[in-house]
């Protein structure tokens, strides 16, 4: 089977790009109009966050946009694996690599963090080609053959897949390294794993271990995006994230993990049809 999808996605994944992006939007499409259940978690979570900002017109197309976003990521998903350095400098441009320099001069290690926004699986892939390899943490798929399929398909451009419930033990020999850690910091934890900050001014229970890690390590903490532009996409890298330490370990992790947060919520605010509206980030909530 699992040559089975590797034979399909080196099919899928060699459509012509703008053909792909034609097939990937209309299937997304598609799914907004068939699946019910995930479309209202959309509408839901937009209504939540922007709490009448937004008409339902406005919520409607964002929801759609959406499910385009994830439609063309899907199909882009399959090229992941042919590309090279030169065939991703046609469509992907970065901008503020000088920031990611300035945090690895350090000597560190950088964690950089980053959301379900725009095509993340072809940003990652982008630095592993780039010489920027990074240790990935990723939570394990349900399926064994699906989970080893995917983790094939985001080593191929050189990046490490380091399991979620395995990872401190790596990530603190990547970063002592001065290597890359690249953390999704924007999906709802269990209150054992997380801490209450606010995004969109709702408490949103978010992993603490990154900001846990890096007080302990002294690793810089860069954010790290990459928007959709037509059949374009640009990488951004910001400056590192300003974190606190007062010696208070509680109250420290809970600000720099609200400071990030903070950074996610500005990019997804910019562009609120790339981010992953799919998922229930608000599912925890705080004990009264």
């Amino acid at each position: 089977m699992l040559i089975l999808l590797k034979i399909i996605t080196y099919i899928i994944g060699h459509i012509p790009r703008p053909l792909a992006l034609v097939c990937g939007r209309l299937a997304g499409r598609l799914v907004y109009l068939v699946d019910k259940r995930h479309r209202k978690t959309v509408m839901d979570n937009l209504a939540m966050a922007y709490r009448g900002q937004l008409d339902e017109a406005r919520m409607r197309a964002t929801a759609r946009g959406v499910f385009e976003n994830l439609g063309m990521t899907a199909f882009e998903f399959t090229r992941l694996p042919w590309l090279g350095k030169r065939d991703i400098d046609k469509f992907v441009e970065c901008v503020g690599k000088e920031h990611l320099d300035a945090a690895l001069a350090k000597g560190r290690g950088v964690m950089l963090y980053t959301a379900h926004f725009g095509n993340w699986e072809l940003m990652a892939a982008w630095y592993g080609l780039a010489g920027y390899k990074l240790d990935i943490v990723v939570r394990d798929l349900d399926s064994p053959l699906m989970d080893t399929f995917v983790t094939w398909a985001r080593s191929r451009p050189g990046n490490t897949i380091v399991s979620k419930g395995r990872s401190m033990r790596k990530l603190i020999k990547c970063l002592s390294a001065n290597g890359i850690a690249g953390i999704l910091l924007d999906q709802n934890v269990a209150d054992v794993e997380g801490v209450f900050v606010d995004y969109f001014g709702v408490p949103a229970c978010t992993n603490k271990g990154p900001a846990t890690l890096a007080l302990s390590t002294g690793a810089a903490m860069v954010p790290t995006f990459i928007v959709r532009e037509g059949a374009r996409h640009t990488i951004f890298i910001g400056q590192e994230t300003a974190l606190v330490n007062t010696g208070d370990k509680e109250a420290d992790v809970v600000k720099n993990t609200a400071a990030c947060t903070r950074v996610i919520e500005e990019m997804v605010r910019k562009h609120p049809e790339q981010w992953f509206w799919v998922h229930r980030r608000w599912k925890t909530r705080p004990k009264t």
